[in-house]
């Protein structure tokens, strides 16, 4: 009998990334392939990457170097590069790694089991197309494993916003929605499978527009409902979000759809007016922090998350006390900050840049900002109960480990506790990026 050919990915960046790893794998497995953990033991290496962070493609060409043994030591591993840095890069990676089989980009990846094939005839197929078929009807299934308790949905891909440092637009494409109707579906074969919650992605997740089956346009306010009428799906969460697509009968959503969890990440980028039209963000500060009251309105107790960046081009230290005035007022559960750096091709590239000193300065005095804020908010949660849905065990015994409605993680001891199950919890301490507590 023949032994299945083993399969390891690495998958970089953003929870898109990990959904997309997850169907790539379903798309080889149709071929053979099963996944394994150990890159020593595979028969063939993806490596699925992002462009957002500085030096991207760098980080990827030193992986390939660390891979190198292992190709030379097993000439019949395959090693292929998927993602953003394959679709920014394409041929130029069969160039500079030798070592490289395939280029395949986040838009084709539906394609890799042909792709593969070609590999072993003896071809290196490089794939970035933005093809005109939905990859995700195309891709080959799999068997249909049982599933963790939570799970990503991608709904949305590609950005039409073109902020100036982002290279999105350029590896992800325009936005395009997927029909609601394969949206639900997917969502049940999950659901059926074990999955009891489900995190609806996208590049610009809320500016949804997908074909309803009714035959409208449906927002993703439309969508969410739909799903919550899924009855064993508990809890629907959603990320990215933009704040010029926060509509109406998005932030309705909130107030009247149970299901629908009390965090949202909603990215500012930068507190100044200034930065913000440099950008082309195409808000205000002020209108952003009205949004942020509408919402609060809508759910009092909705914890909120934000994106960062500091020392974007020309960013005076008045601009940058604007966003420590924005962080100050809102009042984040978390965020995420970075120092810009410079993305090839986007309009920002070409711009100066401030000194590392400044960078490293603003940047650390926006997270211990950042910082004193989410431990606030986590300290306040001390003494109240929560629901907590069980994803794994601890590493201390008894322990069990899983995520709050506001996306706290939470490590909770106490009869009852299993995997899957949405058990209520009394918080009894706080740890810098986690809670404690007692199942009830």
């Amino acid at each position: 009998m023949t032994q299945p050919r083993k399969l390891f990915i690495k998958t970089y960046g953003c929870q898109m990334n990990v959904y997309d790893s997850e169907r790539m794998a379903e798309a080889l497995g149709a071929s053979g392939y099963v996944q394994t953990d150990r890159a020593e033991d595979a028969d063939m290496i993806l490596l699925n990457t992002c462009h957002i962070r500085e030096k991207a493609a760098e980080k990827v060409y030193s992986e390939l170097g660390r891979l190198r043994p292992l190709k030379d030591a097993n000439p019949d591993l395959r090693i292929g590069i998927a993602g953003c840095v394959a679709q920014a890069e394409g041929a130029e990676i069969l160039k500079r790694a030798p070592v490289v089989d395939l280029v395949v980009g986040p838009q084709t990846y539906h394609r890799l089991p042909a792709m593969e094939a070609a590999v072993r005839a003896g071809a290196r197929p490089v794939d970035t197309d933005f093809p005109e078929e939905d990859k995700f009807e195309h891709l080959p299934r799999g068997p249909r494993a049982r599933r963790g308790p939570t799970a990503f949905l991608t709904v949305q891909e590609g950005c039409d916003k073109f902020c100036a440092f982002c290279v999105v637009p350029y590896t992800r494409g325009a936005e395009v929605s997927r029909p609601a109707e394969r949206l639900l579906r997917e969502a049940r074969d999950l659901v059926d499978r074990g999955v009891r919650e489900i995190t609806l992605l996208g590049q610009n997740v809320n500016g949804y527009h997908g074909a309803g089956t009714d035959g409208a346009d449906w927002s993703l306010a439309r969508l969410v409902r739909a799903l919550a009428e899924i009855p064993d799906l508990w809890r629907i969460r959603y990320t990215t979000s933009h704040p010029n697509d926060m509509s109406d009968d998005l932030i309705a959503a909130h107030a009247e759809v149970d299901k629908l969890m009390p965090y949202l990440h909603l990215p500012v980028q930068s507190g100044s007016d200034r930065v913000l039209k440099a950008m082309n963000r195409k808000h205000t500060a002020d209108a952003y922090l009205r949004l942020i009251e509408r919402l609060r309105a809508a759910r009092p107790d909705l914890a909120l998350s934000g994106d960062f960046i500091v020392g974007f081009p020309g960013e005076t230290e008045r601009d940058f006390e604007d966003t420590l005035a924005l962080v100050r007022a809102v009042g984040y559960h978390s965020a995420f900050s970075f120092k810009y750096s410079a993305r090839p091709g986007t309009p920002a590239a070409e711009r100066p840049v401030l000194p590392e000193a400044a960078l490293d300065d603003r940047l650390h005095r926006l997270q211990a900002l950042i910082t004193t804020q989410q431990r606030a908010a986590q300290e306040a949660m001390v003494g109240r109960e929560v629901q907590v849905l069980v994803e794994k065990p601890g590493r201390l015994p008894g322990q069990w480990v899983g995520k709050s409605e506001h996306l706290h993680a939470v490590h909770a001891t106490g009869p009852g506790l299993e995997r899957g199950r949405l058990a209520r919890v009394r918080i009894t301490a706080s740890a810098p990026n986690s809670l404690a507590g007692i199942a009830v």
